[in-house]
């Protein structure tokens, strides 16, 4: 991976940059609010299509894509969909080649978007959405990105495989001998909510419940995604982490799993949306951004994805404990940054993977 897109040194030298949401150290303000006009609508037909790269789960970002070709009808989206690491290499790789083919990037590690800012990639364009009802420590300063969506790790079970009784309360719970063997757990080098989750945790209880943790023989899976998918197979009896959202699609769909919050807190993982200055198809770039944060995208977060959203307009689903009632560990994008190379070192010569 080039220099430019590395995790290491990115923070020296850069104490004038806004570099997380709601920063104080501003480079230059955000412009005013883009409202979506005809002449911005005729533009992105033009252009015809748009290219967005994610790391939510893929059937999400497809039912968005053709709800936003629905309602702008002759744009195409394409959905290049991968796990956030991958994304974050897959962009270092093509601008070190000089190859500019996304348009708008998703991603749940918040720290990239830091990097993206740094080397001067990132377009500024702040939708009405976000101007209006966003607040101020999930818009960036510089009007670069905003909280698409809000991702929780949480723990979880097989209910078929664990009583009420003895499902975990608590990351403490999972040190329990009877678990050993019947634990899954995702992998920070894949996954942008795992690395976020991990900093966390590392973070709040220290290396050496990791190391604990490693001794209960987990099963260690690469995607958020898996290790819900495995409580559903009944491969393991409970989760360590993994996405929420995965928990709750499973479950509506007859499948017996259940998201657990830690009384210690549900690690949160933030993913914003941002577009490149070198995007092909500027124009319709921004106008996907602008659906991006409409109380109507931002309802399918919601409804179809299970994530959580930051706009005011949108309803939670039923059935799914509110965000406000879940404890959760403080997101640290610098955080994530400034650590991520020895996170991903240290967690590999841990669990041995």
């Amino acid at each position: 991976m080039p220099r430019g897109f590395s995790r290491r040194d990115v923070l020296k030298g850069s104490g004038a940059l806004a570099l997380g949401f709601g920063s104080t150290r501003v480079v230059s303000a955000a412009p005013p609010a883009s409202a979506v006009t005809p002449e911005l609508i005729a533009a992105a037909r033009k252009e015809g299509k748009i290219v967005y790269y994610t790391s939510i789960d893929l059937p999400l970002a497809e039912k968005i894509a053709k709800s936003f070709e629905a309602k702008y009808p002759g744009i195409a989206v394409r959905v290049e969909r991968t796990g956030a690491e991958r994304v974050f290499q897959r962009i270092g790789q093509e601008y070190a080649s000089r190859i500019h083919a996304v348009d708008v990037v998703n991603s749940s590690d918040a720290a990239h978007f830091i990097v993206w800012k740094r080397d001067g990639l990132l377009a500024a364009y702040v939708p009405e959405d976000v101007a209006q009802h966003y607040p101020g420590d999930h818009k960036n300063d510089d009007g670069l990105y905003a909280s698409f969506r809000i991702g929780l790790s949480v723990i979880g079970c097989n209910t078929d495989l664990v009583k009420p009784e003895d499902r975990p309360k608590s990351f403490a719970d999972l040190l329990n001998p009877k678990w050993k063997g019947k634990i899954v757990k995702a992998h920070p080098s894949y996954s942008g909510t795992i690395m976020t989750a991990t900093y966390q945790l590392a973070r709040d209880l220290g290396w050496p419940y990791l190391e604990k943790l490693a001794q209960q023989n987990v099963m260690q899976v690469q995607s958020a995604s898996d290790p819900p998918k495995k409580l559903a197979l009944g491969e393991r009896a409970v989760q360590a982490d993994g996405n929420e959202y995965n928990l709750f699609q499973l479950r509506e769909a007859g499948q017996p799993v259940e998201p657990l919050y830690a009384s210690e807190g549900t690690p949160l993982a933030i993913g914003p949306n941002g577009l490149f200055k070198n995007a092909p198809n500027p124009n319709a770039a921004r106008l996907f951004q602008s659906y991006c944060f409409t109380a109507e995208c931002q309802q399918l977060v919601i409804d179809v994805g299970g994530l959580r959203s930051m706009h005011p307009l949108t309803k939670e689903k039923a059935g799914h404990r509110p965000l406000k009632d879940i404890k959760t560990l403080k997101d640290d994008a610098e955080g994530v940054e400034k650590h991520g190379e020895e996170i991903r070192a240290r967690y590999t010569k841990v669990f041995k993977v």
